[in-house]
C-alpha cells in the first residue's frame, strides 16, 4: 500500500436506543425540573439503554450495520475495528472482540479499545488516520460507543440529567486515487490535563477500588463530576485546540463548512462557537435530543448530518471533544 494514501470516510451509521427519558421523568426522581435542566444544559430528554439487550457490543452492532451498508462493503474487508467505549461489556476481552462476532466477521482482523471519555472518538480518528496513511491498514471500522445510564446516580441532580446512551460508527478506508479523490484528514489537535483528572470520575469498580458492600453503600460507583471546573476548561480548551488545528490546517473560520462539538451541553457549544466567532448555523446541534452521549456524541451527529443531506462530500469539517482525563481534542478534513 502507498504511504502516501489519504483517509475517506465511506460509511456513517448510527444507533439510539428506543427508550426516551425526558426531563419531566426525571424531575420525579430528583429535586429538579425541565425548565431548570433546559435551561442549564440545553438537553430536554436522552435515550437510555435496554439493559436487556443494549449493551455497548450491541449498539455498536447495529451503528457499524448501518456504516458498512452505507459503505458498500463486505465485512470481511475490515483491517481494525477501533472502539472508543469508556464502560465496556466487560474489562475483557475488549468489546471490539466482541463486535466482530456479532459482525460475522471471520478474517481474525485486529481489534482495540480505547478510553479516552468524551474525547475517545478524535483519538481514535487520528490513530485510525495514521495507520491508514503508514499503510498498516486499508479499512478501519471506527466507533464511538457509550451506555452511561448503568453507571448514572440518579439521586443526584446535578449529573444524572446530563447523559445518554447511544453509538455512531464510521467506515474508513485508504483513498484509492488521491490525486482524484479530495477526501482527507487535515490536521488533529490531542492533549489531556491530569492535573484535573478528579474532576470528572468513575472511582470505584476498578483495580484500586473494587465494588465491595461497602462502595455500595457509599454509592461510590457512580460518576462524579465537578461541573463548573469542567465547564471552563471545556470552553477555554475546545476553543484555543479549534483555533489552532484550523490554523494548523492553512485555514481560516470562513473556510470550515461545519462544526461538530462534542455534544455535551448546549451552553459549552454555545460559547466555544462564541470564542470563535463561528457561525452558529454551521454548528451541529443534536444535545436536545440526546444529552451527552460521551464518545458518541460527534459520530452520532456526523452519521445524522450525512443521512439528512446537510454534509456532503468535499465540505471541510472541524470535530472537537473534551473529556475526563481531563482529555480534549480537534481534528479538520474534508468529508
Amino acid at each position: 500500500m502507498n504511504p502516501s494514501f489519504k483517509t475517506k470516510i465511506i460509511g456513517t451509521g448510527h444507533y439510539l436506543p428506543e427508550r426516551v427519558m425526558t426531563n419531566q421523568e426525571i424531575a420525579k426522581l430528583v429535586d429538579t425540573n425541565n425548565e431548570w435542566i433546559v435551561e442549564r444544559t440545553g438537553i430536554q430528554e436522552r435515550r437510555i439503554a435496554d439493559p436487556n439487550k443494549d449493551f455497548p457490543s450491541h449498539m455498536a452492532y447495529m451503528a457499524s450495520q448501518m456504516a458498512i451498508k452505507n459503505a458498500g462493503v463486505d465485512p470481511n474487508e475490515i483491517d481494525l475495528i477501533l472502539m472508543s467505549v469508556t464502560i465496556p461489556d466487560f474489562f475483557f476481552p475488549n468489546t471490539s472482540s466482541v463486535l466482530q462476532e456479532l459482525l460475522g466477521i471471520t478474517n481474525q482482523c485486529a481489534c482495540l479499545d480505547i478510553s479516552a471519555a468524551c474525547t475517545g472518538f478524535i483519538y481514535g480518528f487520528t490513530l485510525a488516520n495514521s495507520l491508514i496513511k503508514v499503510g498498516q491498514f486499508k479499512n478501519i471500522l471506527l466507533i464511538g460507543c457509550e451506555m452511561t445510564s448503568r453507571f448514572n446516580n440518579w439521586e443526584d441532580r446535578n449529573s444524572c440529567i446530563l447523559f445518554g446512551d447511544g453509538c455512531g460508527a464510521v467506515l474508513l478506508t485508504a483513498s484509492q486515487d488521491p490525486n482524484k479523490d479530495s477526501s482527507d484528514f487535515y490536521k488533529s489537535i490531542l492533549s489531556s490535563d491530569s492535573s484535573k483528572k478528579d474532576a470528572l470520575i468513575l472511582k470505584a469498580g476498578g483495580s484500586r477500588q473494587p465494588i465491595t458492600k461497602e462502595i455500595l453503600e457509599q454509592r461510590a460507583q457512580f460518576v462524579s463530576m465537578d461541573g463548573q471546573q469542567v465547564f471552563k476548561a471545556a470552553v477555554k480548551t475546545m476553543a484555543s485546540h479549534c483555533e489552532n488545528v484550523i490554523k494548523n490546517s492553512d485555514m481560516t473560520i470562513d473556510d470550515i463548512d461545519w462544526f461538530i462539538p462534542h455534544q455535551a451541553n448546549l451552553r459549552i457549544i454555545e460559547a466555544v462557537g462564541n470564542r470563535m466567532n463561528f457561525p452558529s448555523e454551521k454548528v451541529i446541534v443534536n444535545v436536545h435530543k440526546y444529552a451527552n452521549t460521551s464518545s458518541a456524541s460527534i459520530p452520532i451527529a456526523l452519521s445524522e448530518a450525512v443521512e439528512a443531506g446537510k454534509i456532503k462530500q468535499g465540505d471541510n469539517i472541524l470535530m472537537a471533544a473534551f473529556g475526563g482525563g481531563l482529555t480534549s481534542g480537534a481534528i479538520t478534513l474534508k468529508y
